[in-house]
């Protein structure tokens, strides 16, 4: 913490590049290769100058600098910059010879090359932000479609911190009156803490910490993307489907039986949410051993899916409607009729699940289908103030904090003593602290954490 860090905060490649430094000499160590003098410049504000090489520190009036390229420094003072402290970031061209030039010159001078994500940490260690807003900061970062980027967003303002600070202090009042109780244990006609009330505010605190855990499952699938499984017959259209939704030719498309022999995945947007399609193995009986494979790939794909698109080209027969029943229990089922291009086939309707007609090869009902798709998903529509957990650690102690509190609520129900109630209490409130980093936490931790970040954040 005491040492300046510097780091290309831009994928290079580009037209421009921006190099950041932090720490308390990051002004001093810039001016030594800066035709400007950024001791006493104000902050916020941008500078215009070269940056040069200096052959010899000793005596740099008696020299003539050797320029390495026209560059804007931003300045930014302590505490009011991202890591919270002094900094800067020079912004020049994007030639790679130039950018390593740069951080040459800056850790001759003095800085060392950050670690991945050490930007962030100094943040988040100087109190610029909680450990839920740094982890968003990284999520807004692999953003890759608007749903992600709102949950990061609202993550990243505080939203989610705000959540837990009032739970936590709904958990604080009920430890601080059981607690209180205890400290004058010997009046027996004392009692500070109501029961009921205890019991009620106890679960209507589970309540939100039940809801926050389970928003996690909507939280994954938004930020790996919804799977949708294409199943059906060999020779049905699933694999012209695929082409059709991701208007590309992902799949080998043949009029031959069991041309696809293995999972093909690929992704596509749907109203700013990301669906991850699996073209599937043909459904049918083979002696053919690796189609067999193919085909218990197909049957673990509608395993893990969300959503499965049963592709149809003519009425199914009984055992085929029983076989897909059969596997799409707690999943959404849409039978997608195609080849409507070569005329009407036999109605067929699956009760309590959509029907959609297309022609995957000429692009028709595409629209239709994945408006279904959408709906099939049942995403809520979210707000810029809602609250989705996406990060499996702060999953995994909501987890453990509602086991906490459903002990307390057992606890009370059974009219347990109050010290075995607020040791459950102070487990949760703990647990609840480990999310945003309000109590101790270890080093190895807080590495876990920032170690998967990239350098310059």
């Amino acid at each position: 913490m005491n040492e300046t860090i510097c780091a290309l905060a831009t994928a290079p490649g580009g037209a421009l590049g921006i190099i950041r430094i932090s720490g308390a000499q990051s002004l001093e160590i810039l001016s030594r290769i800066f035709t400007k003098n950024l001791a006493d410049a104000r902050p916020n504000t941008i500078h215009y100058g070269h940056i040069v090489v200096v052959e010899s520190v000793a005596v740099p009036q008696q020299q003539t600098p050797t320029p390495i390229d026209e560059v804007l420094v931003s300045v930014f003072r302590a505490p009011h910059s991202y890591t919270g402290e002094e900094s800067a970031e020079i912004s020049c061209h994007g030639s790679r010879y130039i950018l390593n030039k740069v951080l040459e010159l800056l850790i001759q001078q003095g800085c060392r090359m950050a670690n991945p994500g050490e930007f962030t940490q100094r943040a988040y260690l100087n109190g610029k932000m909680d450990l839920t807003q740094a982890e968003a900061v990284a999520d807004l970062i692999a953003s890759t479609n608007q749903a992600t980027h709102q949950v990061a967003l609202s993550q990243l303002r505080g939203h989610f911190s705000s959540k837990l600070a009032l739970l936590r202090e709904k958990l604080l009042k009920l430890t601080s009156l059981l607690e209180l109780e205890l400290d004058f244990s010997d009046h027996e006609d004392l009692e500070f803490a109501d029961r009921s009330e205890l019991l009620k505010l106890s679960k209507e605190i589970d309540a939100h910490i039940t809801s926050l855990a389970c928003s996690f499952e909507t939280g994954q699938a938004l930020k790996q993307g919804i799977p949708v499984a294409i199943v059906g017959k060999t020779n049905v259209g699933k694999s012209t489907l695929l082409n059709a939704l991701l208007k590309d030719d992902r799949a080998i498309v043949s009029d031959v039986h069991g041309t696809t022999r293995d999972t093909i995945e690929d992704t596509i947007d749907i109203q700013g949410i990301t669906f991850r399609f699996i073209d599937t193995a043909g459904i049918r009986q083979t002696q053919d051993t690796v189609e067999q494979i193919g085909i218990e790939r197909t049957y673990a794909a509608i395993e893990k899916a969300r959503i499965v698109l049963w592709i149809i080209d003519s009425k199914p027969s009984s055992e085929e409607i029983n076989n897909i029943l059969q596997r799409i229990e707690n999943k959404s089922l849409i039978v997608v009729r195609n080849k409507t291009d070569k005329g009407n086939i036999d109605d067929f309707t699956l009760p309590n699940h959509p029907l959609v007609s297309i022609s995957a090869k000429f692009g028709k009902g595409i629209d239709k289908l994945e408006q279904a798709i959408y709906e099939a998903a049942d995403i809520p529509a979210l707000t810029d103030n809602d609250i989705i957990v996406t990060n499996a650690r702060h999953y995994e102690a909501l987890t453990r904090s509602h086991d906490c509190i459903q002990r307390v609520i057992d606890g009370l129900q059974m009219q347990l003593s109050g010290d075995l109630l607020s040791e459950d209490l102070r487990q949760a409130l703990d647990t609840l602290a480990e999310i945003t980093g309000g109590q101790i936490t270890p080093h190895e931790v807080l590495g876990n954490i920032f170690k998967n970040f990239c350098v310059g954040k």
